[in-house]
């Protein structure tokens, strides 16, 4: 099995000024963390989240990794890649049943070796019972879990590292929320005064703050109180988009040459100009937006 050590990825990510007349307009400088050039098959996030799990299984000695997620799940994707690389076996539970032919996004997890197994979303809702582990090791045999979305202690470790790697001074970090573990580990990593704002894609994602504050108190013993989540920028819920995005995606490519992941960073940079608009950041704010998605071109 390779090591994670001759697994080549690009950290410290690359942080690129974002220059825009809105921002100029208000008096905001905005800086991408492009955490989407980690590496082009596990980008961003993921292989913060991915990282010291992936060293907790081979410390076990663990053969496989059994993960959940939604059918355009990027987590899914990525412990694939994961897997890939690093000489793992890997299952991914989904939610919902099963539609031929797969989407782009499990085409490419099954591609790379995952096994895909399907949940009726009521089980689903119940994944990590005893009873329904229990069902899946009977079917998969022993394998290391990995929560929906990568989130757990290990994952907030490893997005805890974020903030250090940047090297100019700065007010709030952004990032888009799914299962809440990224914006939990970054506000962990923040220094004084700092504060971490998260942009749920979730419709109904206020309960993504008990989760941030639970993960946070599991993992650091507190709550670092630095954070917050926007929950009005999901446009329709997760994997949905209207119009408004698009248009949004569309201007925002022609004005930078960047096409954003409509699932995740589209919706969070959505967010950040609708409240720059608003006048939510005051005027000579510094503002940090982490890329998380798909590997785009450098060049904004």
């Amino acid at each position: 099995m390779a090591g994670i050590s001759d697994f080549a990825v690009q950290v410290p990510s690359p942080l690129v000024e974002l220059r825009d007349m809105a921002l100029d307009r208000h008096d905001i400088r905005l800086y991408l963390k492009r955490d989407d050039l980690i590496h082009p098959d596990i980008p961003g996030n993921k292989w913060r989240k991915l990282k010291y799990n992936i060293a907790s299984a081979k410390e076990q000695n663990a053969t496989s990794l059994l993960t959940f997620g939604g059918a355009y799940s990027n987590h899914i994707r990525a412990t694939a890649a994961a897997g890939h690389y690093i000489g793992f076996r890997t299952i991914g539970i989904i939610r919902g049943e099963e539609h031929l032919p797969l989407n782009p996004s499990l085409d490419y997890a099954v591609s790379l070796g995952m096994h895909l197994s399907y949940l009726d979303r009521a089980s689903y809702r119940t994944k990590t019972s005893p009873a329904i582990l229990n069902q899946l090791h009977d079917m998969f045999g022993e394998f290391y879990l990995i929560p929906e979305g990568g989130s757990n202690e290990l994952a907030l470790a490893g997005c805890k590292e974020l903030p250090q790697e940047i090297d100019i001074n700065f007010d709030t970090i952004c990032c888009a929320c799914g299962t809440g573990g990224t914006l939990a580990g970054i506000a962990a990593g923040l220094r004084p005064g700092q504060q971490a704002l998260g942009f749920s894609v979730l419709k109904g994602g206020d309960f993504l703050r008990n989760d941030v504050s639970d993960l946070q108190r599991r993992t650091f013993g507190e709550d670092t109180g630095n954070w917050s989540i926007a929950c009005d920028f999901h446009m329709g819920g997760y994997a949905r988009r209207n119009r408004e995005l698009d248009d949004f995606i569309e201007s925002f490519e022609r004005r930078h040459g960047f096409r954003l992941d409509w699932v995740y960073v589209a919706k969070m940079m959505y967010g950040i100009f609708s409240m720059i608009e608003q006048g939510k950041f005051p005027q000579g704010t510094t503002l940090i937006a982490v890329v998380t998605g798909e590997r785009q071109p450098l060049d904004v």
